[in-house]
């Protein structure tokens, strides 16, 4: 089925929504802002996103932990039919780009106004959906608003989350008016099916020259936690042989950790990776031996098997560095989200859906997280791409050209339309 959307419709939607935390910027090529979950940038957006589902005739509810859904029930759909839901979530990373969330919710909202423009009679209620906390920013690790909704994560143990205020979540979303009241969240367990439309955030469609992306699989994601303890000591006094450097070992894991995921690459899975993103040095001082570090590695894949080889890789890294350097150390794994397919229906519907529109689409993975992995947790759920200039993205200089957004949101429109049972 094709289904015409109305591109100015959908950029005047993503434009005003930019407006919510929008960072003021002398580069022309820079369209950014900063929307963090809880603050009234954040209570902004929701107003408008509440008053456009609103305007489009769809009955809102605000969930325990925030999440907003509107809901479509059309006379042709059986009001009691496991609904076909759609989108993504509004906060941003600090300093973050406008499409990065915005993009799947708009695009949700403006397929509901394609269908009702083109007079289909979808069989199934439609929602639309913005969910709490994506980006992990303010309150936890990410995907907070899917996290509960699916069961992963429990209502309490969210709400109390705390930003570096110490403020809780809780707090936040009861000061912009949306923390829901009791305990009910979303059931996304009660859906018949989930899609979410997200800018890739790489380059593969851009240099394919294809118009949607949709998503075989979702990397896995762990977070590990080393630990390295040497000796601080006078940088000057303490001679070369007589140091337990922290750092020099933790450049050393650095190291390991690149060469393991290289490895996995060349051997096994060309979509691993592993990286040391974050380094903790004390006492941090020039003129002393750092005594200890902190190293907080992401590793990555859609074949769980390579994470974990790289995850064992770091943990003999550091069984050597103990050997050989004299540290101490400790490997932590404390978070570790698995790979998650997406399902095979959805995506074939995308496909046609694609065809249809006279839209061009090809199969990726997606490295990143999004909420799609925790939704198919509980029922079947499609990732779909729209391009990414020069793969850039949680950066006030992403960017996808508006004929973009509106080419894969017809890809998106035609699927929902299809497996919500639409009739034209």
């Amino acid at each position: 089925m094709e289904l015409p959307v109305d591109a100015d419709r959908l950029r005047a939607d993503i434009e005003g929504n930019a407006a919510f935390g929008r960072l003021d910027l002398e580069d022309p090529d820079s369209h950014g802002r900063t929307n963090r979950a809880g603050s009234e940038a954040n209570r902004e957006a929701r107003d408008r996103l509440v008053a456009r589902l609103e305007d489009a005739g769809m009955d809102v509810t605000v969930d325990a932990i925030g999440n907003v859904a509107g809901e479509w029930v059309p006379d042709s759909a059986d009001p009691d039919a496991a609904p076909v839901a759609c989108g993504s979530h509004l906060d941003s990373v600090p300093e973050g780009g406008i499409f990065d969330g915005p993009l799947g919710v708009y695009a949700a909202l403006e397929s509901v106004r394609a269908m009702r423009d083109a007079g289909v009679e979808p069989q199934r209620p439609v929602v639309v959906v913005s969910f709490t906390e994506e980006e992990g920013a303010t309150y936890g690790n990410g995907l907070l608003g899917s996290s509960v909704a699916t069961g992963v994560t429990d209502l309490e143990e969210a709400l109390g989350y705390e930003n570096d205020d110490g403020e809780t979540l809780g707090e936040a979303l009861a000061s912009i008016g949306y923390r829901g009241e009791g305990t009910e969240t979303l059931d996304p367990a009660g859906w018949d099916a989930f899609y979410e439309l997200h800018i890739e955030q790489d380059t593969t469609l851009e240099e394919a020259g294809v118009d949607a992306g949709i998503v075989t699989t979702i990397t896995g994601i762990s977070h590990c936690e080393a630990t390295i303890l040497g000796e601080a000591n006078h940088a000057g006094a303490t001679a070369m042989d007589e140091r337990t450097d922290a750092l020099a070992a933790a450049s050393e894991f650095v190291l390991d950790v690149e060469a393991a995921a290289n490895e996995i690459v060349a051997e096994s899975s060309e979509t691993a990776v592993g990286t040391v993103g974050s380094l903790s040095v004390s006492p941090n001082a020039t003129n002393v031996v750092p005594g200890r570090v902190e190293a907080g590695v992401d590793v990555r894949d859609v074949e769980a098997e390579s994470m974990d080889a790289i995850a064992e890789a770091a943990r003999e890294s550091l069984a050597r560095l103990e050997r050989e350097r004299g540290v101490e150390t400790d490997f932590e794994r404390p978070f570790d989200v698995a790979p998650e397919p997406m399902s095979d229906r959805l995506r074939e519907a995308a496909h046609g859906a694609a065809d249809a529109a006279g839209r061009s689409a090809i199969d990726l993975h997606s490295g990143a997280a999004h909420d799609a992995m925790r939704v198919a947790r509980v029922t079947d759920a499609s990732l779909l791409f729209a391009p990414s200039r020069d793969g850039i993205s949680h950066n006030p200089r992403e960017w996808t050209d508006w004929a973009e957004c509106a080419a894969a949101t017809e890809v998106l429109a035609g699927a929902i339309a299809q497996t919500a049972g639409a009739d034209e």
